[in-house]
C-alpha cells in the first residue's frame, strides 16, 4: 500500500510540475537543417542582444540547444526540458522573471567529404565562423517577456542575418591603406576536393613602401598567424585617431597609426607581411596543419597560397625569407609551423600558445587523469579548472565550458575552442565527425584517442621523438613566451616543453623562452609584461627587426638582399 501510494504522489507531482515551453517557428521555403539557439538575458540593445552575451564563463547569457533535422516549411519546433542547457542545464530551472529572450538558427548544410562520408556542418559565410553572426541564419529580434511556470513563449525567427561587407568596403573605410593593403581571394584544390565543394583562402598581404618604385625587388614573407579578421589581422591605419574616440577603440587605432607611422618611415624592414583567413566548417581558424577531419590546411597554405602570395608580389619563396609569428591560438600555429614544417619557415616566434603538451591540456592530463571535468579522491573530489584571472581566482570550469560548447553544436559541432582542437587533433570517425576525446557529458577520457593525439599532435612529444632530425633544423628558430598568470594555464605546458628542450643534445637546443611573472593571456615577452601594447607600439613592431636580422645572418652568400633598400 505504501508503495502504491508513492507512486501516485510521484505521478501527481509530474503532473503538477511546470512545463513551460518555447515555440519556435521559421518562416522558410526551404527544408532545413541545424542547431537552434534560444537565449535568455537580463539586458539587451542595439549592439549587445542576447545572442551577443552568450561565453563559455559564468557570466553567461543562459542559452539551450537543439539539433534539428529537415524541417519542413511552416513547421514549429519546441524548445523544452528535453534542450540541453547551459549554465542553468534545463529550461524548468529558470526563474520566474523579465527577460529578453531570442533566438537563432545555426543552418548546416552537407559536406561529402573525400573519405567517402557525408557530415552536415555549419559553411563559414565570411563572418569567421560565428553563428550569432553568420550571414543567412534566421534569427529573431528580441522580445522582453514575463517567464513563469506553464507559460508557452512563441518566437518567430522572421529575421535574416545579412552578408558580411566586402574587402573593397573594408578598405574604404580608410582610404589611404589601399596603397598598402591587397587581399587576395584563392580557390584551394587540396582543400576542395577534401571537403567536396568548392573552398577558398583569403590572405590580407601588407606591401612595403616603396614597392611600387622599387620593382626589382623581392621580399621576405611573414606570416601572422591569428584568428579570423574581416580586416588585416594586426592594426593598421593612415590616418590619427578622431578626438571623439575613447577606450579600447581609441588605443587600437593609435597602435595602428604608430604602426603605419613604423611600417612607412624606414623604422621596420621592407616585408610581405600576411594574414590569413582559413575559417572553416569546424572553426573560425584551421591550425593551418593537415589533419583528419579539417583537412590539409597546412599543404593548401604551404603549398598554394603562399607561393601565390609570393609570386604576385614578388616574395624571394625560399625558407630562409620566411617567418611566422602569432598569440594563443596563432601561437601553436606560429610553434607547430615551424616545427612541421622546420625547413618551410626561419624563425618562428610564439606567444601564449595554446597547450604545447597534453599533459597540460590546459588543466587536464589526457595521459594520466581518467576524467577531464573531475579529480577524484578516496573520499573527496574535485571539479578541473579552466579559466582564471592573473590572481587565480576561477571564471569557468572545464565541464562547464564543454557543456556551453555541447549546448552549441552536438557532435563537435559547436564552432568554439574544445572542439576544435578535437576536430583538429582527432582521428575521423566512422560517422565522419571526430572521434571524441571524451565523453562531453560525463567527462570520462577516452585513453586510445589521447594516444593518437599523442603521437600526433602533442608538440613536445614530436620534438622528443624526432629531436635528431628536427633539431639541426630548428637552430635559431624557436622564440616562445607565457605569462605566468596566463587566463587558461598555457604555462604550464610551455615549462614541459622548455624543460624537454633544456635537455636535448646533438644538438643542444637554443629555444628561447620568457615568462612573465603574473602576466595573464596574450603576454608576447619584451619590455612590456602584460599586453601586445609597448607605448602605443605592438608586439609586430619589435619582433619584426629580429626576424630581419636572423634572415640575413642566415642568408647565405648570395642571398638575395633588394629588399634591403
Amino acid at each position: 500500500m505504501l508503495c502504491l501510494r508513492l507512486a501516485a504522489a510521484l505521478l501527481l507531482m509530474a503532473f503538477l510540475a511546470p512545463s513551460q515551453t518555447i515555440t519556435v517557428s521559421i518562416p522558410t521555403a526551404a527544408t532545413l537543417t541545424g542547431h537552434l539557439i534560444v537565449i535568455f538575458s537580463k539586458t539587451s540593445s542595439d549592439h549587445d542582444e542576447p545572442r551577443d552575451q552568450v561565453q563559455e564563463q559564468y557570466t553567461s547569457a543562459q542559452a539551450f540547444g537543439i539539433d534539428v533535422t529537415d524541417l519542413k516549411p511552416g513547421s514549429a519546433i519546441k524548445i523544452d526540458n528535453s534542450a540541453a542547457g547551459y549554465p542553468l542545464r534545463r529550461l524548468s530551472a529558470v526563474p520566474a522573471g523579465t527577460y529578453y529572450i531570442q533566438a537563432v538558427f545555426n543552418v548546416y548544410e552537407p559536406f561529402h567529404l573525400s573519405s567517402g562520408r557525408t557530415v552536415m556542418l555549419p559553411p563559414d559565410h565570411g563572418e569567421g565562423q560565428h553563428w550569432n553572426r553568420k550571414p543567412g541564419n534566421p534569427f529573431s529580434a528580441p522580445q522582453k517577456i514575463d517567464w513563469s511556470p506553464n507559460k508557452d513563449t512563441q518566437l518567430a525567427l522572421d529575421k535574416v542575418i545579412p552578408p558580411v561587407p566586402a574587402p573593397d568596403e573594408l578598405l574604404a573605410q580608410d582610404p589611404g591603406a589601399k596603397q598598402y593593403l591587397r587581399f587576395v581571394h584563392m580557390r584551394s584544390e587540396k582543400l576542395s576536393k577534401f571537403w567536396g565543394r568548392d573552398m577558398y583562402l583569403n590572405a590580407w598581404v601588407l606591401l612595403p613602401p616603396g614597392f611600387d618604385e622599387h620593382k626589382d625587388a623581392h621580399y621576405p614573407t611573414v606570416i601572422y598567424q591569428d584568428h579570423f579578421s574581416p580586416t588585416f589581422g594586426i592594426a593598421f591605419r593612415t590616418t590619427p585617431p578622431a578626438p571623439d574616440l575613447k577606450g579600447r577603440e581609441r588605443g587600437r587605432a593609435q597602435q595602428g597609426y604608430q604602426f603605419y607611422q613604423d611600417w612607412t618611415n624606414g623604422r621596420l624592414p621592407h616585408m610581405l607581411l600576411v594574414s590569413i583567413q582559413n575559417a572553416n566548417p569546424y572553426y573560425d581558424d584551421s591550425y593551418v596543419m593537415d589533419s583528419a577531419n579539417v583537412g590539409p590546411y597546412g599543404s593548401a597554405i604551404t603549398q598554394e597560397l603562399i607561393p601565390k602570395i609570393e609570386h604576385d608580389f614578388r616574395g624571394i619563396g625560399q625558407g630562409w625569407a620566411r617567418a611566422t609569428f602569432g598569440g594563443s591560438t596563432g601561437g601553436w600555429e606560429a610553434l607547430a609551423s615551424q616545427i612541421y614544417y622546420p625547413e618551410f619557415y626561419n624563425g618562428t616566434w610564439a606567444a601564449c600558445p595554446d597547450p604545447v603538451d597534453f599533459h597540460d591540456y590546459q588543466n587536464v592530463n589526457i595521459y594520466e587523469d581518467k576524467n577531464a571535468f573531475v579529480r577524484y579522491g578516496d573520499f573527496g573530489s574535485i571539479p578541473i579548472a579552466a579559466d582564471r584571472k592573473a590572481d587565480g581566482s576561477l571564471l569557468a570550469l572545464t565541464g562547464e565550458e564543454v557543456q556551453f560548447e555541447y549546448v552549441l553544436g552536438t557532435h563537435g559541432r559547436s564552432t568554439e575552442q574544445w572542439n576544435i582542437w578535437q576536430a583538429v587533433y582527432s582521428p575521423q570517425g566512422e560517422d565522419g565527425y571526430p572521434v571524441p576525446i571524451w565523453d562531453d557529458q560525463t567527462g570520462v577520457i577516452d585513453k586510445k584517442t589521447a594516444e593518437y593525439w599523442h603521437d600526433h599532435w602533442d608538440l613536445t612529444a614530436v620534438l622528443q621523438r624526432d629531436w635528431a632530425t628536427l633539431g639541426p633544423k630548428l637552430e635559431g628558430k624557436i622564440h616562445v613566451a607565457a605569462g605566468e598568470g596566463d587566463t587558461y594555464f598555457l604555462n604550464n605546458a610551455v615549462h614541459r616543453m622548455k624543460t624537454m628542450l633544456d635537455e636535448t643534445r646533438n644538438p643542444h637546443s637554443d629555444a628561447s623562452f620568457q615568462f612573465g611573472p603574473g602576466a595573464p593571456h596574450c603576454y608576447t615577452g619584451g619590455p612590456d609584461e602584460y599586453t601586445m601594447q609597448e607605448n602605443n607600439r605592438t608586439w609586430a613592431q619589435r619582433v619584426l627587426p629580429q626576424m630581419a636580422a636572423h634572415m640575413k645572418k642566415t642568408a647565405g652568400k648570395g642571398a638575395d638582399l633588394s629588399w634591403n633598400y
